[in-house]
């Protein structure tokens, strides 16, 4: 019933991320950083987030994440346990309205800790926060999105919202632009990428909506994200050849099917885009090693 949505997405959200993100881990396994520049002028990544508009990680004991490795996952600790602890909160925009990322959990703290050419001396990173909208499955209540959501959990079947992805594409577009105009980072020098429906955005902007004429991104990042639109979806080869995928998805993820990664690597191999696709024992999450291979991509797709 209509009436137990919004409780039932209100869990999943609050759930969402938490078995997650062990940066001094994903550091440790760190392999060495190339001493090439990541570009003679500056790059970007443009990253974006998920349903609600935050992402919970926090950082995990040895003995938890020894546990991730098994099926099923271990209870989490009690709320006022964890926040007693290692919670960290990550509120994924630039400003939103409950604040920025704390500093010690985004991006551009995080990936040159792994890997030195992606530090802000070389890459520019941009948060961008979506619209606060009425999302269907939560009852119509409004929250930050960047399209509706029909169907949960979000398999292959799952329905698209046109307009609302159409509009998000369009948001990231111009900021695009705007990195170009104001400070000369061309597409061609620019990765998008986002988690969840932050990564269905990115497909969407990367390969849909590079029609012909317009410059390939340097690299797309879909973590535990979707194909939409597949029905449109048409891929230039200027775009196969120019922006490779990287596409991290969790194996018990019940938010955003696992069945979705294979899926949609699939047909956009189909078309000749060169991917990247990789899984971890973790639900709808990061794992550390899937931020250290992002980082690796990222890298190595911002450096000529």
């Amino acid at each position: 019933m209509i009436s137990v949505k919004p409780l039932l997405l209100s869990a999943a959200i609050a759930t969402t991320s938490r078995r997650a993100l062990n940066l001094n881990s994903a550091v440790a396994m760190s392999t060495s950083s190339t001493s090439q520049s990541c570009a003679n002028g500056k790059s970007a990544l443009i990253f974006m987030h998920g349903l609600g508009g935050e992402l919970n990680f926090w950082f995990i004991t040895s003995e938890i994440a020894a546990a991730e490795e098994n099926y099923p996952p271990p209870p989490l600790p009690a709320a006022a346990a964890v926040a007693s602890h290692t919670a960290l909160r990550l509120t994924s925009g630039v400003v939103v309205s409950s604040g920025k990322w704390p500093l010690a959990c985004r991006h551009d703290n995080q990936l040159p800790s792994i890997r030195k050419n992606l530090g802000e001396k070389n890459v520019h990173y941009v948060f961008p926060p979506a619209p606060t909208i009425g999302i269907t499955i939560n009852g119509g209540m409004e929250m930050p999105g960047w399209f509706d959501l029909f169907d949960w959990p979000i398999g292959i079947s799952a329905r698209d919202d046109r307009d609302g992805k159409l509009a998000a594409a369009q948001q990231i577009e111009s900021t695009v632009e705007k990195l170009e105009r104001e400070m000369g980072i061309p597409a061609s020098r620019i990765v998008v990428g986002g988690f969840s429906q932050g990564g269905a955005v990115a497909l969407l902007t990367a390969y849909h909506r590079r029609t012909k004429g317009k410059e390939p991104f340097a690299g797309c990042v879909c973590l535990s994200g979707w194909l939409t639109m597949k029905d449109e979806l048409a891929v230039t080869p200027e775009v196969a050849k120019g922006t490779p995928l990287f596409w991290g998805h969790g194996q018990w993820d019940d938010k955003v099917l696992f069945e979705q990664q294979a899926h949609g690597v699939e047909k956009l191999r189909s078309l000749g885009v060169d991917v990247t696709d990789s899984s971890y024992p973790v639900g709808h999450s990061s794992h550390p090693k899937e931020v250290e291979a992002m980082a690796e991509f990222i890298e190595s797709a911002l450096t000529p």
